[in-house]
């Protein structure tokens, strides 16, 4: 579980759903009898754990990730044991709020270095010469 400034780790665990689905694929007797495939939910909007700036924050970077109603969804079928599932998808939960949550580095301006000026406006006059070469003679 990570540290963050603001972000309110306990109530964020409390607000999230845990569901356990029997896995999908074969695995024989076992697989039909145990619900092993964990699936987490996490109401972006409803949180009380984090703040509104940090909430914009992460619906803005994640996008992609949300639902149509603002909510995070997470599933996790990698082993057989549904604690060790429980485990890798607060992992990924973690990890993906920390990524939402990051802050881009803002843009050092540079200029290019006196040989590649050179080097582009030597290529521009050699492109010159090969297409006036091209052309037909006057005569």
């Amino acid at each position: 579980m990570p540290n963050f400034e603001a972000m309110d780790t306990k109530q964020i665990l409390s607000e999230l759903h845990f569901k356990a689905i029997r896995s999908s694929g074969p695995g024989g007797q076992h697989a039909n009898k145990v619900s092993s495939k964990i699936e987490l939910t996490f109401a972006l909007e409803n949180s009380k754990g984090l703040s509104e700036k940090e909430k914009e924050s992460i619906s803005l970077k994640l996008r992609s990730k949300l639902t149509s109603k603002n909510t995070i969804v997470l599933q996790c079928e990698e082993t057989r044991s549904q604690h060790q599932n429980k485990k890798l998808v607060l992992d990924r939960f973690w990890k993906l709020l920390s990524v939402g949550l990051q802050e881009a580095k803002p843009r050092k301006k540079s200029k290019p270095t006196r040989a590649s000026i050179a080097k582009r406006l030597q290529q521009k006059k050699s492109q010159g010469m090969k297409k006036e070469h091209r052309k037909k003679p006057d005569l």
